[in-house]
């Protein structure tokens, strides 16, 4: 006679948990990204902002409101909300600002974006 072998498998609950836990993840994911690629086309508005921008204040800020108009996805910053110094002879634009992305109400995760011009 042979032995009883034990099963061996994925149980319901199991597949449960990792399905609920992937949708969960790929969730977040999706939600995060258009953030994340506002936050990289505003790097590279401010840094071409910071070169050929102007030289005054109101310069480089109407040159950055230009740019935006023509980037279409970028409603996160103004140009009003740019920082923007001088060091040496380079003008450098800082700039921060919070996004807040809904995931399932009311749960929403809160990114915090900075940076500056290269």
């Amino acid at each position: 006679m042979s032995s009883p072998r034990a099963q061996r498998g994925v149980t319901l609950i199991g597949l449960l948990f990792w399905a609920v836990l992937l949708c969960s993840a790929a969730l977040v994911v999706m939600k995060v990204i258009p953030a994340v690629t506002e936050y990289r086309t505003i790097v590279s508005m401010v840094n071409k902002v910071a070169k050929e921008g102007g030289s005054t204040v109101p310069e480089i800020r109407a040159s950055f409101e230009r740019a935006r108009q023509v980037e279409y996805g970028v409603t996160s910053l103004t140009g009003r909300d740019l920082e923007i110094t001088k060091e040496g002879e380079t003008v450098v634009v800082r700039f921060a600002y919070d996004r807040e992305i809904e995931l399932v109400s009311p749960v929403y995760l809160l990114i915090k974006f900075e940076g500056q011009s290269k």
